[in-house]
């Protein structure tokens, strides 16, 4: 019977026979992770358990993301938690300090994840991962810390919406765009435990780090897991971070599919997100002359190499407007030496930005960005929630680099050919 991806790589990982969405199966998994806020609730769990021993010290990752570097005594309390559980259980794949990054942009840039691998993280955006051919999903801590127990977990195998988009890219639409044009349309309870497939000659010609910034998003319209064949680009990619043995996994032809839903994007103008849900989608347009007071560029849906480089584009030889904080977070500190070596932190610097470590920070309103009442940022993250990057009272616009970029030069949101 032809198999979407989404049964196709839940099938290659059992020998249940027939995988169909709906069924239930067993699944060893690739990798398990958590970070410094989830971790500590899945140690607990794990020690309730009696556990003595993880499955594998190689494929449990930890990585203190969120609040780090600490910032204040709970949070370093909570990344001695993940720190102190790390050593006793011999953890390989631990990340702390300058060897840390956001974890969805870290992980698949050391060669952790990949084509046709099955991960579950104690994080809704370990979806991400979908962007490399793996299944990838967003799991609880206590299920999670079955999983580093058992090195297997159960999934119901979800049914798909197909997404294609034709036509030519317009020249300042970016993979984030895509994504919030598909939220947009279904809503944030739109793939409720569904798999979101992407494909068309728009997602062909895009490369990896764009597929991962619309994966990272799947969970946004509620989905289990957002999936891109694993193509040539994509071993190219898994190659470069030093995996081998790499195979194309794509659906079948006449695969069945819940509902498909199909895009030309000629002529589509960028979108913003704006307060207070990921679907209350609208052109840049629509919104230009919102006055904001901070821009945020970073995070693990567009702090990659690529995000800066575009930021760079629109910042070079600019200011940002008198009045707005301009915050960039590079992702990892590979992506923060690359930017380094190419002049981009110089530009962002002469345009008064503030450039901050590799964290989540700001994103969940954890620290280095925090919005007071009233105020309002348009930021490249992936939440709009009332109250996700500070007071209940402030307000949240997502876009892609581009856009933030520009509005951070114009003081309001702003089109990057305008600037």
């Amino acid at each position: 019977m032809p198999q979407t991806l989404a049964e196709k790589l839940l099938a290659r990982s059992n020998d249940q026979g027939d995988v169909h969405a709906g069924r239930i199966v067993q699944c060893p998994v690739s990798l398990v992770l958590a970070n410094d806020i989830t971790a500590p609730f899945a140690i607990k769990s794990f020690e309730a358990m009696g556990a003595i021993k993880v499955f594998d010290p190689e494929k449990v990752v930890l990585v203190c993301d969120h609040f780090t570097p600490n910032k204040d005594i709970d949070s370093a309390q909570q990344v001695k938690v993940v720190r102190d559980f790390a050593k006793r259980a011999g953890i390989v794949h631990f990340y702390d300090g300058g060897e840390s990054g956001v974890e969805h942009a870290l992980l698949p840039e050391l060669g952790l994840v990949g084509p046709g691998d099955v991960v579950v993280g104690a994080d809704s955006h370990t979806c991400t991962y979908g962007g490399l051919g793996a299944f990838a999903t967003g799991m609880g801590s206590t299920d999670v810390a079955g999983a580093m127990v058992l090195g297997e977990t159960w999934f119901k195998v979800p049914a798909t919406i197909r997404v294609e988009f034709s036509g030519i890219m317009p020249a300042y639409l970016e993979a984030k765009d895509l994504i919030l044009l598909v939220i947009g349309k279904i809503g944030v309870a739109g793939a409720t435990y569904k798999a979101l497939e992407f494909g068309g000659t728009v997602i062909e010609a895009m490369e990896v780090e764009g597929r991962m910034t619309m994966a990272n998003m799947a969970i946004e319209a509620g989905g289990k897991a957002g999936l891109f064949a694993a193509d040539a680009k994509t071993l190219a990619y898994a190659r470069a971070a030093g995996r081998t043995d790499n195979q194309e996994i794509t659906p079948d032809p006449g695969a069945v599919y819940e509902r498909e839903l199909r895009f030309d994007v000629s002529g589509l103008s960028p979108l913003v997100a704006c307060p207070h849900l990921p679907e209350n989608v609208k052109p840049v347009e629509a919104v230009q002359n919102e006055v904001v007071d901070q821009v945020v560029i970073g995070s693990c849906t567009n702090g990659r190499i690529s995000d800066l480089r575009r930021a760079a584009e629109v910042l070079k030889g600019r200011k940002a407007a008198k009045g707005l904080r301009l915050i960039i977070l590079p992702a990892t500190p590979r992506v923060y030496k690359q930017a380094l070596r190419e002049g981009l932190l110089e530009i962002f610097m002469d345009a008064g930005a503030v450039i901050g470590p590799p964290t989540c920070g700001p994103c969940l309103g954890g620290h280095m960005g925090i919005l007071a009442s009233g105020e309002k940022v348009l930021a490249t993250t992936n939440r709009n929630f009332k109250g996700r990057m500070g007071s209940l009272d402030s307000e949240v616009y997502l876009a892609g680099a581009g856009v933030a970029a520009a509005t951070a030069v114009a003081g309001h949101i702003c089109h990057p050919g305008k600037i």
